[in-house]
């Protein structure tokens, strides 16, 4: 093993089937940890996570639960998503720790800081939702309102649509890591994505379109801000580029 740089000897199949279910029951139990102790406070999170749109309602409008046993699954189906997005560290933790010992160790040090940044960005684009989003287009949706019309939103209904946006831009956020992954894989270059860029400029307001309500200013909100990371993404993928060549140009005089 002169020329290898792993540093974990190669286990059994059965050895890897048995860390991997280890480690998906410790991913499982982070999350049952996690619901366990947000659980008293769920009302507290749906108040907050239900903010934005309660600030723009009418003096003495409110939401409404249609549904008999809504006002108790509704904030326990959040807490969970709840818990699910506090856990995520843990959880990729759990994730890298399988994987790692099957990688380089150059490998390790792009993949590290990508694990990281990943987090990073999809807590950034639902905080982003969040605070800038959300009241923008709840403010947009209520001075449409036909006159008469009384503004009395589902409690579920407005949890499964500010779920769908929390992942449409978390998932959106995640654009530069996709695109750091691409030219580290050798799939494409930075000046490929570059040539590439009116045709991705459409895709994210197509994207954008296909992943929030159908009104202007959402979609905007999304499809802008993706044009935004993938720039980030090709301005960080070249100095992956750099490196990537650096170290075929070093393997090829070492051969």
């Amino acid at each position: 093993m002169n020329n290898q740089d792993i540093d974990d000897q190669p286990l059994p199949l059965v050895a890897h089937l048995t860390e991997l279910r280890d480690r998906l029951l410790r991913a499982i139990l982070a999350v049952l940890v996690v619901f366990i102790a947000l659980f008293p406070f769920a009302n507290d999170i749906y108040t907050f996570v239900s903010e934005p749109l309660r600030a723009i309602l009418p003096e003495g409008a409110g939401m409404i639960a249609t549904e008999v046993a809504s006002p108790f699954l509704t904030p326990f189906k959040l807490t969970l998503v709840t818990a699910i997005f506090g856990a995520i560290p843990y959880v990729l933790y759990q994730v890298w720790s399988f994987i790692a010992p099957g990688m380089y160790r150059h490998e390790k040090r792009l993949a590290i800081p990508l694990l990281v940044s990943s987090v990073a960005l999809f807590y950034a684009g639902a905080a982003f939702a969040y605070f800038v989003v959300f009241p923008l287009v709840f403010g947009f949706f209520a001075s449409v309102a036909p006159e008469g019309i009384t503004i009395m939103t589902d409690i579920n209904s407005y949890l499964n649509f500010v779920l769908k946006l929390f992942f449409a831009f978390g998932l959106a956020f995640e654009i530069p890591i996709a695109a750091v992954l691409m030219i580290w894989a050798g799939i494409t270059t930075p000046d490929q994505l570059v040539k590439k860029r009116p045709y991705i400029i459409v895709g994210c307001f197509v994207f954008g379109m296909l992943l929030t309500p159908p009104d202007v200013i959402s979609q905007s909100l999304l499809a802008i801000p993706m044009w935004a990371l993938f720039e980030v993404g090709v301005f960080f993928g070249r100095f992956v580029q750099r490196r990537k060549d650096a170290a075929d140009t070093a393997e090829q005089d070492g051969a």
